[in-house]
């Protein structure tokens, strides 16, 4: 298990609790407006193991939950171990997911180690690999989406509303995944670091914040659970 970065304490990340938030290096997707580019670009750090055991182990008791994001977390080789040693601290996780390995979420399903999943709905599955790079088919995240409702675990969907998605393509959306307990819209902020052969894309105007509420409101029709932030 490798961490690359980690943010001591966080109040935005798990709802309603403090937490860590840990980074992890390396992902299967190449969206271009990643805001954690230098996890995918070979630049990033990586922290001593025992450096973040040992903050975990003071911080028991004093943080609520530990967030395990990237990156992409199911690329991890060690994650369930790693999750199952800081859960014996007392620890309440939460994973981040692009939801492309359903299969390791299976897994992590059947030995109840995650209290709470994000799962990142990027695009219009008809347009996952336009807008997230190739060998990205949507139908992996769907079937992620479909375990985390099966098992009855707590979980929220989220959408970053980048400028290339216009209303019909969040309609679409919302129609193509079954009702989820929460779904979060998230307006697009415009990376500190891109490719080049992004900078175009990066730069398109985001929605503004009464923008995105009009979108949440027509989306409740298919999602009950919406929000926007």
């Amino acid at each position: 298990m490798i961490i690359s970065g980690m943010v001591k304490s966080s109040l935005v990340d798990y709802p309603g609790m403090v937490s860590c938030v840990l980074f992890v290096p390396g992902c299967n997707y190449d969206c271009f407006y990643c805001h954690n580019r230098s996890l995918l670009d070979g630049t990033h750090q990586i922290l001593p193991a025992e450096y973040v055991e040992d903050f975990l182990q003071k911080r028991a008791g004093l943080l609520d939950a530990v967030v395990i994001t990237g990156g992409e977390p199911t690329l991890q080789k060690g994650l369930l171990p790693f999750i199952k040693s800081i859960k014996r601290l007392g620890y309440r996780i939460k994973l981040d997911t692009n939801g492309s390995s359903p299969s390791v979420v299976a897994d992590l399903l059947e030995n109840d180690v995650c209290d709470y999943f994000a799962v990142d709905y990027k695009a219009p599955a008809a347009r996952y690999e336009e807008i997230c790079g190739s060998n990205s088919p949507a139908g992996t995240v769907l079937e992620t989406i479909r375990l985390l409702l099966k098992s009855d675990s707590c979980f929220e969907v989220r959408t970053t509303v980048i400028p290339q998605l216009q209303e019909k393509d969040l309609l679409h959306m919302a129609q193509e995944l079954p009702a989820v307990p929460r779904y979060v819209l998230n307006r697009y902020r415009i990376p500190d670091k891109h490719k080049e052969s992004d900078r175009l894309r990066i730069m398109g105007k985001p929605y503004s914040q009464e923008e995105i509420n009009s979108f949440v409101t027509l989306m409740k029709k298919y999602q009950p659970n919406m929000a926007g932030y």
